[in-house]
């Protein structure tokens, strides 16, 4: 699907991999602006080098070359982000990445050592641009580096014991890529709240929610004072006259189509809320059909909403959540 996406865009695939695809290079402008509206990419390597050795030590001294080479003239006094990743699905790429990231810095610290001080494993939260190293192993003797990479906000989620269910990671998530989460004394609805994770996660956050669904609460989010359960059916759901909710939640089990008729589309025309995040199913749908639709002009995405964001996170399973502002 990332790269049905990607060609989708314009951009020519020249090879793909388990998780990843490579494009052709394209103009910086052209690249940064189709990165930061595509769904399926969770970091794209912009202007990526491709190394390749048999042995741990030749690949760990092409990185230290590349990386010492691109530092020329740059003043590095803060912590940056020195990332190394692989393919899930290549068994045993873990441990060949992990001796050779090993063997990296021991190297960089022989050279640099202040700089390799600096050095954290891990990349920035949002969707950004970002500046370090990042390196991804394609293979046990292949692997890209860049120094600049685009962030899609993607990222994985630590689970609470107090959470109804998994669903809760997609929300926690989502804030990411939203750039913003519920605050103390925010209102919440969630249609199609049960078992609870998403009410939950707001409640934890000292946001008041009121939790629309026929089904049962469970967890952290039965019983809880800040969640006022209402045994409704989600589509038939609406504020009281004159209520905006600061945040609207959907993550309902239906079909897209139904979901943006009868529950995106009057909550985002009416105003009835100022933010929102919507889960959108695309198992039974072609899923780049899906997106075509939600970015068409008339979308009421596009009508209704600012600073949208369409992401399949890294917890989505067949679904894409999008997140946004409501022109009130």
């Amino acid at each position: 699907m990332l790269a049905r996406e990607l060609g989708a865009d314009g951009l020519t695939i020249n090879e793909s991999g388990p998780g990843w695809a490579g494009a052709e290079a394209v103009p910086g402008d052209k690249i940064m602006q189709s990165v930061g509206e595509l769904a399926f990419p969770h970091l794209t390597m912009l202007v990526p080098r491709e190394f390749k050795g048999e042995s741990v030590n030749a690949l760990a001294q092409q990185l230290a070359d590349y990386f010492l080479e691109s530092i020329r003239g740059e003043r590095i006094e803060a912590a940056w982000p020195c990332v190394f990743l692989c393919a899930a699905e290549v068994t045993g790429l873990g441990r060949r990445l992990g001796a050779v990231e090993k063997a990296f810095h021991e190297l960089l610290r022989k050279k640099l050592s202040r700089i390799a001080k600096l050095a954290v494993p891990e990349l920035p939260r949002g969707a950004a641009q970002a500046r370090g190293l990042v390196v991804f192993f394609a293979d046990f003797g292949r692997l890209f580096a860049a120094r600049e990479v685009w962030l899609g906000g993607q990222r994985r989620m630590a689970d609470d014991e107090a959470a109804p269910s998994r669903s809760y990671l997609k929300i926690e998530e989502a804030y990411i890529v939203h750039g913003r989460e519920p605050s103390p004394g925010e209102t919440v609805v969630d249609l199609g709240a049960a078992p609870g994770g998403w009410s939950y996660s707001a409640a934890k956050r000292g946001a008041r929610v009121i939790a629309v669904d026929n089904g049962p609460l469970k967890g952290g989010a039965l019983n809880n004072a800040l969640i006022e359960h209402r045994l409704e059916d989600a589509f038939k759901f609406q504020p009281q006259p004159g209520e905006v909710f600061d945040w609207m939640f959907c993550d309902l089990v239906e079909q897209p189509n139904h979901v943006l008729e009868n529950i995106v589309t009057p909550w985002l025309t009416n105003g009835w809320c100022r933010r929102f995040v919507i889960n959108l199913k695309f198992g039974h749908v072609d899923s780049l059909a899906l997106l075509r639709e939600i970015r068409a002009v008339t979308s009421p995405y596009m009508t209704h909403a600012t600073d949208l964001r369409i992401r399949h996170l890294y917890h989505d399973r067949e679904e894409f959540t999008v997140v946004g502002t409501t022109k009130l």
